[in-house]
């Protein structure tokens, strides 16, 4: 969308360049380092891909002999976040019934806000760098834009893709960027961020990511940031680099360097860099690691909950 049409699109809808937090650099440039007003705020929440073994309705369970009394549905980890303290819980698109429909996702809001929990996001699976699939994952996107706007959820985590079938790396990002740029032009219409993760590929390392995040036309688009996912030589630097375009955050309780193992993150770093970064929004614990997650997320939730508390 050009940058006047996109000014027009904003007042008809009542909003603001200015309201959104966008200074003239950012009008003219699309996206910029986010420009937030007072002090950094950090609200915890959890993705259900925590228990991605566990889930009722789960479309990628790993291992089907999960046991049967530790089995949940969306409504059961909405409870387990308020149990736990989150302010919030992020509702992986994966865990939702295949035909679920406009009353299971006002059923699930309905839910969510009875126990004081916001739905801070979902998340998509999808490749926007296959010229042939496409504009069928542009629908699938926009279909969860829809999903989002019904459950009130404010963020869809969104994947680029890889080179392929002898793309080349800028065709690719091409292509990537014209198909956010028509997903954010729709998001933006229901008020719905879309949050690009750092997720191998394309954006395998933080130039990548930058590259696209910075092409992208729209006052509706940002950075996933995901704690683990940059395997570099210097993991903590890259995040740094990213963390002023975040729009969610993903911690992993893992990372891992350029040819090494994975090594326990060091989580007050993590946030010191969201603190320096001034970010404003939540934190969801993605747990990956290979400990039971019904023993480890309450622990690590609990030094999350020390460490977002600490001035």
């Amino acid at each position: 969308m050009k940058n006047a049409n996109r000014r027009t699109f904003l007042k008809a809808f009542g909003f603001s360049l200015a309201g959104l937090g966008l200074s003239q650099a950012d009008r003219a440039n699309a996206i910029e380092p986010f420009k937030r007003a007072g002090a950094p705020r950090l609200s915890l929440s959890l993705a259900a891909y925590s228990f991605r073994d566990y889930f009722k309705d789960g479309n990628n369970r790993r291992d089907a002999k999960a046991d049967r009394d530790k089995q949940i549905d969306l409504f059961q980890f909405i409870d387990y976040c308020a149990e736990h303290g989150c302010q919030g819980a992020e509702l992986t698109s994966y865990y939702f019934p295949p035909n679920c429909d406009r009353e299971f996702l006002l059923r699930l809001r309905r839910h969510a806000f009875l126990r004081g929990i916001a739905i801070s996001g979902t998340a998509v699976g999808n490749t926007f760098t296959d010229e042939k699939k496409r504009p069928q994952e542009i629908l699938g996107v926009k279909k969860w834009i829809d999903h989002a706007g019904i459950m009130g959820a404010p963020h869809i985590r969104i994947f680029a893709g890889s080179a392929a079938n002898g793309q080349s790396a800028t065709q690719a990002r091409d292509l990537c960027i014209n198909a956010i740029e028509e997903c954010c032009e729709y998001a933006g219409s229901k008020g719905i961020f879309l949050g690009l993760e750092n997720h191998g590929g394309i954006v395998t390392e933080p130039d990548g990511v930058l590259e696209i995040v910075r092409a992208v036309k729209s006052p509706w688009f940002g950075v996933n940031l995901d704690t683990g996912n940059f395997h570099t030589d210097d993991p903590y630097a890259d995040l740094a680099r990213c963390a002023p375009y975040a729009v969610n955050v993903q911690i992993k309780v893992e990372i891992s360097r350029r040819g090494q193992k994975n090594e326990p993150a060091d989580l007050a770093r993590v946030i010191k860099i969201l603190r320096d970064a001034n970010y404003q929004g939540y934190v969801a614990l993605e747990y990956e690691a290979t400990e039971d997650p019904w023993k480890a997320i309450p622990g690590y939730l609990k030094r999350m909950k020390e460490l977002l508390a600490s001035s």
